[in-house]
C-alpha cells in the first residue's frame, strides 16, 4: 500500500543544487481516480524533495516544471484491456502537444506486461516518440517521473550555466581587446579608456568622436581628447601603434 511503503529522497546535494526541486502540476481529473493513500504518498514524497503540489486541471496526468525545464507525464496505473484504445490514442494525441512527455505505466505481472506490448506494436508506437517507462508498482512509478523531472532540470541548469560562463568570457574578451587598443593611442591609459567607453561607447563610436563630445563627456583633458580624435583620422597616430 502506498501509505505504507517509507517515503524516499533524491539526494538533498543534488535537490538543492538549483534552489529548491520546482513545482508538479497534478490533474484534478487524475487525481480523483486514485485512492486517498497514493495521493497522500505523492504529496509527502513531493514535499520531502522540495517540491511544490498544485491541482490543476491540464490535459497529461502530470506537468513538472523544475530548473527551467518543463515535463509533462502521462501515468497509467492500471492497464486495463478494455481501456486500451483510449490509452494509446491520448498518447498520440499528447506527444504532438509537449514535446517532452513520457507515458509510465505500472506492470506489476507478466500478463499485464505482455498486453504492453502486443498493444504498443498494435497501435504504431515509435521507439522513444515518447519514452515510455515500465514499473512494477504505484509508488516506483511516481519516483521515476521525479528523478526524471529533476534530472532534466539538472541538464537545463548545467547548458544555461555553460551558455552564461562561455558569455562572460567573451566579455572579458572583447573588453581586454578594447583595452588593448585603446590604450595603444599615445598618453592614453586604463582610466582614460574606461572612461571613453562608458561614455561614448565602443572603439568605432570613439573613431567617429569630435573632441568636443570627448571633452563633454568625460574627464579627459583638452590635449588627450585631440590625442584622441586625431588618433584614428592622423596616419601618423594610428599607423603606428603602440600595442604591448
Amino acid at each position: 500500500m502506498a501509505n505504507t511503503k517509507e517515503t524516499s529522497q533524491i539526494p538533498s546535494r543534488a535537490i538543492n543544487s538549483g534552489g529548491g526541486g520546482g513545482v508538479c502540476m497534478m490533474s484534478n481529473t487524475w487525481r480523483d481516480e486514485q485512492h486517498p493513500s497514493f495521493i497522500n504518498f505523492i504529496s509527502t514524497f513531493l514535499t520531502a524533495n522540495a517540491f511544490r503540489l498544485n491541482f490543476v486541471p491540464i490535459a497529461p496526468d502530470f506537468i513538472f516544471n523544475c530548473g527551467g525545464s518543463s515535463v509533462a507525464f502521462i501515468f497509467v496505473t492500471s492497464l486495463d484491456p478494455t481501456c486500451i484504445s483510449q490509452i494509446f490514442g491520448r498518447v498520440q494525441k499528447l506527444k504532438l502537444q509537449f514535446a517532452n512527455l513520457y507515458v509510465v505505466i505500472t506492470l506489476p505481472t507478466k500478463e499485464k506486461n505482455d498486453l504492453f506490448v502486443r498493444s504498443y506494436f498494435k497501435f504504431g508506437m515509435e521507439l522513444g516518440k515518447p519514452t515510455f517507462v515500465l514499473v512494477k508498482d504505484l509508488e516506483m512509478g511516481f519516483e521515476k517521473m521525479v528523478k526524471i523531472a529533476h534530472s532534466r532540470g539538472v541538464c537545463k541548469r548545467e547548458d544555461a550555466t555553460a551558455k552564461l560562463k562561455a558569455e562572460r568570457k567573451q566579455t572579458v574578451q572583447a573588453v581586454n581587446v578594447f583595452q588593448r587598443v585603446v590604450t595603444s593611442i599615445p598618453g592614453i591609459d586604463s582610466h582614460d579608456a574606461n572612461a571613453l567607453n562608458q561614455a561614448i561607447g565602443s572603439i568605432e563610436a570613439i573613431s567617429k568622436a569630435s573632441k568636443e563630445q570627448i571633452l563633454e563627456n568625460t574627464d579627459l583633458s583638452a590635449d588627450k581628447a585631440e590625442v584622441v580624435s586625431r588618433f584614428f583620422r592622423d596616419p601618423k597616430f594610428y599607423l603606428s601603434p603602440k600595442i604591448n
